[in-house]
């Protein structure tokens, strides 16, 4: 897979970007409260809109904060094996920040700027946007945009419901879909595919349940190609992807 080389320099501006459209929202806002959450996963392989970035074993640790509407936060990825080199060497990370805000009682609305750094590749960034509803199942759009050499878009719809717990079990269940599209730009430079058309079909199921104050989330994904022609170039049409996510908030 190539990763466009892009320009570090824009993270600065973006991070600035999404903070102002941040106060924008914060200034509606008079109880303000500052949240952490510090997650680590550990799955069996690492694909990221569809395309088979690890084929073995992952641990991918992250941290959120928030501050209102506001949220900043890194994400990594390291390769567990040595199917991408040596094992124990991170092969991405993220920045972004972003923020989001009720337009009304039925509809959201989200904004923000992702910078990926590639270690062996360089590094690229993006800005997105998203709407949600209150709505059953929770839909919600958001739509990325390549903000340098790539100049396309991936556009994610999905859907998520979530029951606390399953019964008398210890226990609950997270189901989710989401379904992503690429433009013909996108697809271009992460596929070598000149046409826009659907990409990806990604399901979830997670089982939560806490030990000693920390979310503990068993989960299993299944991600199928749908694009004719991604089909074609790509390696798996379909993977399942098994782990175990942890979650502690402060």
């Amino acid at each position: 897979m190539d990763k466009p080389m892009q320009r570090q320099g824009v993270l600065g501006a973006l991070v600035i970007l999404a903070l102002s459209y941040g106060r924008c929202g914060m200034a509606q806002e008079t109880d303000t409260v500052f949240g952490l959450t510090v997650t680590t996963d550990f799955f069996s392989k690492y694909v990221w809109r569809g395309q088979n970035i690890t084929n073995d074993w992952v641990f991918q640790p992250g941290v959120c904060a928030t501050w209102g509407d506001v949220t900043l936060g890194y994400w990594g990825s390291l390769d567990l094996t040595d199917e991408n080199g040596e094992p124990g060497e991170f092969i991405e990370h993220d920045w972004y920040a972003g923020c989001s805000t009720q337009i009304n009682e039925l509809i959201g609305f989200s904004v923000g700027a992702i910078y990926y750094y590639f270690p062996s590749l360089g590094d690229t960034a993006e800005l997105y946007w998203g709407l949600s509803l209150d709505a059953p199942a929770s839909p919600s759009l958001t739509v990325y945009h390549d903000v340098d050499a790539v100049d396309g878009a991936y556009a994610a719809l999905s859907v998520h419901h979530s029951i606390e717990k399953l019964g008398h079990l210890p226990f609950g269940i997270d189901l989710a879909a989401n379904l992503g599209w690429g433009s013909s730009n996108y697809n271009d430079a992460y596929w070598g595919v000149e046409s826009c058309e659907l990409n990806d079909l990604t399901l979830t199921a997670g089982f939560p349940f806490e030990i000693v104050g920390t979310s503990v989330t068993p989960r299993i994904t299944c991600i199928t190609l749908l694009g004719g022609d991604i089909r074609d170039v790509a390696d798996d049409e379909t993977m399942v992807v098994a782990g175990i996510g942890l979650a502690k908030e402060f």
